[in-house]
C-alpha cells in the first residue's frame, strides 16, 4: 500500500520527493546518467526537513496524522499481532454493526478478546464500515465479547480508533447513548485485564464506550477527546474555520494527555508518523500492550476493577487548596 498522501504541513517533503523519482525516471530512460551523488542529497535533505517537521507538529497537525489514510488500521494489527483470529459477529438484538470488530484469537502467546474500530482502506471498505462511526449494534456486541471474556478468563484488548460513534437517526432510535453507557459500564466492571491502545482517532463516547480499561495506551500522533476539534469550534465559535484554535485549546494530543494522567503511555512512531512504518509501529504497539497486561496478571477481579474505577475517578477530582 502506497503512504505516500501527503498532508497540507509536508509540501516541501513532497517536492523533495517528487523531484527524486523524477531523477530515478530519467535515469531509467537514459542508463548513463549518473544520478546517485544528487538522490543521496535530495533524500538527506528530505530526511531531515521530514524529522525537523514532526519534531514540532502543533496539535492540529498531529490531528491531521491521526486521521491520515494510510495509518494502520484495525484489521492490519489483526493481521499483524493476532494469531488465528476468529471474528464473532452481532449483538443479539438488532444485527452486526461493521464498524466494531472483533473476536478470539492468540496474541503473543495468549488467548485473547480482541475488539476495535475498523476504518476501511478505500471507498468500498469505509463505506461497508461506516468510516469507523459505530452503531449501538457495535456496542451491544462489544458488551457481548466483553461478557464472553470475562466468562471464559480472557483479558481483553481494544483498539480505538473513530471519529465517534454515528450520530444518526436510526442510531439515536435504536438507543445509541444508552449503548455507548452500558459498554461503559462494562468497561469498568469488567473482571479480567483490559488493555486499550488509541490508535489514531479517539473520537468523544464513540471512543471512550471500548476504552476505559486499566491501562491506555496512545500512539505518539494519535489523538483522544471528548469532540472532534471541527465540532468543537462550530459549538464555541460557530464557525469551522477555526479547527486549529480548538485542537490546542482541547489538550488532545498524547503529550497533553499523558501529562494529566489520563493515558499511561506513548508509544512511539516512526519519523513522518505511523503510515511510513506501518510494520515497526504494529510491532512496537504490540510490544507495549502485552507489556501492559502482563503488569496486571496477578490481580485478582476485585483488584482489577478497583484499579480501573480508582483510575477513572481520579481524573474528575480537583485537589483542593490548604
Amino acid at each position: 500500500m502506497s503512504t505516500h498522501s501527503y498532508l497540507d504541513f509536508e509540501k516541501q517533503v513532497a517536492e523533495l520527493e517528487g523531484k527524486v523519482q523524477e531523477l530515478r525516471q530519467l535515469a531509467s530512460d537514459d542508463s548513463t546518467m549518473d544520478i546517485a551523488d544528487e538522490v543521496q542529497k535530495l533524500e538527506s535533505k528530505s530526511a531531515t526537513l521530514l524529522r525537523e517537521t514532526y519534531a514540532k507538529l502543533n496539535p492540529w497537525q498531529k490531528t491531521q496524522v491521526a486521521r491520515h489514510p494510510y495509518r494502520p488500521h484495525f484489521k492490519d494489527y489483526i493481521d499483524r499481532l493476532v494469531e488465528d483470529f476468529t471474528p464473532l459477529a452481532g449483538d443479539r438484538y438488532y444485527g452486526d454493526d461493521e464498524a466494531i470488530q472483533g473476536g478470539l484469537g492468540r496474541f503473543k502467546g495468549r488467548s485473547v478478546v480482541v475488539i476495535g474500530h475498523e476504518k476501511g482502506n478505500d471507498t468500498s471498505s469505509r463505506l461497508k464500515h461506516n468510516f469507523g462511526m459505530a452503531m449501538p449494534e457495535g456496542y451491544r456486541k462489544a458488551v457481548r465479547l466483553m461478557d464472553m471474556a470475562e466468562r471464559f478468563d480472557l483479558p481483553v484488548l481494544s483498539l480505538i480508533d473513530t471519529a465517534g460513534a454515528y450520530p444518526g437517526i436510526g442510531a439515536e432510535e435504536r438507543g445509541q447513548a444508552e449503548a455507548i453507557a452500558r459498554s461503559t459500564e462494562k468497561c469498568l466492571t469488567l473482571g479480567v485485564p483490559m488493555v486499550s491502545i488509541i490508535i489514531g482517532e479517539g473520537g468523544s463516547g464513540g471512543a471512550v464506550a471500548i476504552a476505559t480499561a486499566n491501562k491506555v495506551l496512545m500512539l505518539e500522533h494519535s489523538i483522544y477527546s471528548v469532540i472532534s476539534p471541527e465540532g468543537c469550534a462550530s459549538i464555541l465559535w460557530r464557525d469551522p474555520a477555526k479547527s486549529k484554535e480548538a485542537a490546542a485549546a482541547m489538550k488532545l494530543t498524547a503529550q497533553d494527555l499523558l501529562e494529566h494522567n489520563i493515558i499511561d503511555l506513548i508509544i512511539p512512531e516512526p519519523i513522518g508518523g505511523a503510515h511510513r512504518g506501518r510494520e515497526a509501529v504494529m510491532d512496537a504497539a504490540g510490544d507495549a500492550a502485552i507489556e501492559a497486561l502482563q503488569s496486571l496478571s496477578g490481580l485478582s477481579a476485585d483488584e482489577l476493577r478497583r484499579q480501573r474505577q480508582d483510575k477513572y475517578l481520579a481524573m474528575g477530582r480537583v485537589a483542593g487548596t490548604a
